[in-house]
């Protein structure tokens, strides 16, 4: 069938450019680049109101009101992190984190480089309102890490790549659990017991097969997120919770998929043409029971993890980072650069991750609890080490919570993690490049 020319110009070659691996962390690296010159250009001042304007959502006297920055860290990270916690759950049933074998080295690794970055960041900052930064630097950007080691094709062996994946995941599970444990405020026990009680019913629905994916949104949403946002618990654990409960199971197996669909293929090809292209209602309701045993065939789960990934990908990172990256300059901008809070973030990312990624990989291997990834040597996990230091998304978005409305800290914190990020990828890509590649 000949394509229409909007699908040759326009669709195909966006679709094409979309489904690339690279082309989310070129999103968000554009989305901070633009943030950075904005807020140091004459617009500096409307860009820093623009995100300080008041935004209620309610009735009556049941009202929510909070900036737009908050409503981007609170409500929008929440879809997120919701994703977030269905790859979670996705990868320990069946994907890197499902093999304790295979899963061990880089679980250990992320352990590594979480602990070691907050004990240097600590050193730069052993007392004072500034130590309670020290999460800031524990975090991998997964986007931007596999991103960039994507970049690199084939001149990295498939097994490296698996690693980091691993690593950024577990990582990620590290940073939920950083912020519910240490990151949350005054806590509301009523309203932590309402969302306790949304997460009962939440889990109840699974174990009764409820597959109806609005009904965990409206549960999820109307329910758990909000009691949890009026709690004092950072809303985005609840949506972590609210992912472990969607169903991961199908209505219809692998063979009965294919018994029915080969059925249906057969009736709608001996069903009779109106040689037209409208189709008959024989064939349209045929059609209808396809997209039905199809949508069986799949689980809520991966259903909804991979139509809410480019919303992800491509709307909520690139709009946190247009909020969060804007970091205006001062004239004094060396003498900020030596301040404890930049210091512990660029050396809490750039040596503490690398050295606690790698000093833990040295003590597995050494032991013998766990085996190189396929094909990949030393210089291989330094170079992906080096890109786990790009701290950006996850990095940002901790230190909103660490130093809340305490705007010089923040300014501090947010230069490290550019700088650091910056260079940690930087040089993570050069030595990746370097490498021979591995013919397999």
């Amino acid at each position: 069938m000949k394509k229409a020319p909007i699908d040759i110009w326009l669709i195909d070659p966006l679709a094409g450019f979309l489904g690339r691996s690279t082309t989310s962390g070129i999103v968000l690296f554009v989305s901070a680049l633009i943030a950075l010159i904005v807020a140091n250009s004459p617009w500096a001042d409307g860009y820093h109101h623009l995100w300080q304007h008041e935004l209620s959502v309610g009735f009556d006297d049941f009202l929510i009101s909070k900036t737009l920055h908050h409503w981007i860290n609170d409500g929008l990270m929440a879809v997120f992190f919701f994703v977030i916690g269905l790859e979670l759950k996705r990868e320990i049933m069946a994907g890197e984190l499902s093999n304790p074998r295979d899963a061990v080295l880089p679980i250990a690794a992320a352990v590594g480089g979480m602990l070691l970055p907050a004990l240097v960041y600590l050193a730069f900052n052993l007392s004072g309102d500034t130590n309670d930064g020290w999460g800031i630097p524990m975090a991998t950007d997964i986007a931007f890490a596999l991103g960039i080691i994507h970049l690199l094709g084939k001149r990295v062996p498939l097994s490296l790549k698996i690693f980091l994946t691993a690593l950024a995941i577990a990582d990620d599970l590290g940073a939920v659990l950083v912020i519910a444990f240490f990151y949350t405020s005054n806590i509301d026990f009523i309203s932590l017991a309402v969302g306790a009680g949304f997460m009962v019913v939440l889990i109840g629905s699974n174990l009764l097969g409820v597959r109806n994916v609005v009904w965990y949104a409206m549960l999820g949403i109307g329910g758990l997120w909000l009691a949890f946002l009026m709690s004092g618990v950072h809303a985005t654990i609840a949506a972590v919770l609210a992912a472990f409960t969607i169903p991961a199971n199908v209505k219809v197996s692998d063979k009965g998929f294919m018994q029915r669909i080969n059925a249906l293929v057969t009736r709608f090809d001996r069903a009779a043409p109106n040689d037209v292209t409208l189709v008959t209602h024989e064939q349209l309701h045929v059609l209808e029971e396809i997209r039905t045993v199809t949508k069986q065939a799949l689980t809520p789960l991966q259903r909804l993890e991979h139509r809410m990934h480019p919303f992800v990908a491509y709307f909520v990172m690139p709009v946190f980072a247009l909020a969060n990256a804007g970091v205006t300059f001062p004239s004094g901008v060396l003498s900020q650069l030596a301040s404890p809070v930049t210091l512990g973030v660029i050396f809490g990312l750039l040596v503490g991750k690398v050295a606690g990624i790698m000093g833990i990989c040295w003590l597995m291997l050494r032991l013998k609890w766990a085996g190189f990834p396929e094909h990949c040597g030393w210089r291989h996990l330094l170079g992906a080490a080096l890109l786990a230091s790009v701290g950006f998304t996850m990095s940002l978005f901790i230190t909103e919570l660490a130093f809340k409305g305490q705007a010089e800290f923040i300014l501090q914190a947010k230069m490290g993690i550019l700088i650091a990020s910056l260079i940690g990828g930087t040089a993570g890509y050069l030595l990746l490049r370097r490498l021979p590649v591995v013919k397999v």
